[in-house]
């Protein structure tokens, strides 16, 4: 199920292209010949707008792989920045670090090759934004160990929320790579929109990408 428009999604692509750098280019290219699910070119510029937006210094990454999503994070926090990477694949660190130091963006990056959710309960304080794009069946449980620890006026940003339209149960929304996700990820969403310290949107680029502010 298409969110945008093809010719929508190819017109705002396009206006992406000013983006264009080596490192990322080619980040972008071992996503499509190896099959890896990254957040995509649209939604990288959003992390980047909505991280500089609230002057984030801080993100905790729930799933990184190879570091895409960091790629746009490092962008909008400098140098000064701490951004923390979670996968339990050790190549995936080795490939984030080349990549990351190759575009000058590697200086944040704190990479823990470890489960997300162990890797968070051992790193201490509050963050500016929680990013979380792990296997679906984590997201509730994930939004539940994160909410308390962004600050107010943080962020809890999180990927595949839509889930290419399987969260509507309409009827030509494709059926689930594995059973509980749709659930998983609609009860993530409810949670997310009735907490009261939060507000939320849901922007319905690629899959939906959920942006919930911390109020109080």
């Amino acid at each position: 199920m298409d969110l945008v428009h093809p010719a929508v999604n190819g017109y705002l692509q396009n206006l992406a292209a000013v983006d264009d750098e080596p490192v990322l280019l080619e980040m972008e290219q071992h996503a499509e010949e190896n099959d890896f699910p990254i957040v995509g070119r649209l939604c990288g510029r959003v992390l980047e707008l909505l991280a500089r937006s609230i002057g984030a210094r801080r993100i905790f990454e729930m799933g990184s792989g190879y570091g895409y999503s960091a790629y746009w994070f490092s962008r909008a926090t400098g140098e000064e920045g701490e951004i923390h990477l979670t996968d339990t694949d050790a190549g995936n660190e080795r490939k984030a670090r080349d990549f990351l130091s190759r575009a000058g963006l590697d200086a944040p990056i704190d990479y823990h090759v470890a489960p997300a959710f162990e890797a968070f309960e051992e790193t201490s304080g509050d963050f500016d934004i929680v990013y979380c794009d792990i296997d679906k069946d984590g997201y509730p449980e994930a939004w539940e160990r994160a909410k308390g620890r962004i600050r107010v006026g943080g962020l809890f940003i999180c990927d595949n929320m839509l889930w290419f339209g399987r969260v509507t149960g309409a009827p030509d929304a494709p059926a689930d790579i594995k059973e509980g996700y749709t659930e998983a990820i609609a009860a993530t969403n409810r949670a997310i929109t009735d907490d009261p310290s939060y507000r939320s949107i849901i922007i319905p680029l690629r899959d939906g990408l959920i942006v919930a502010l911390r109020i109080s």
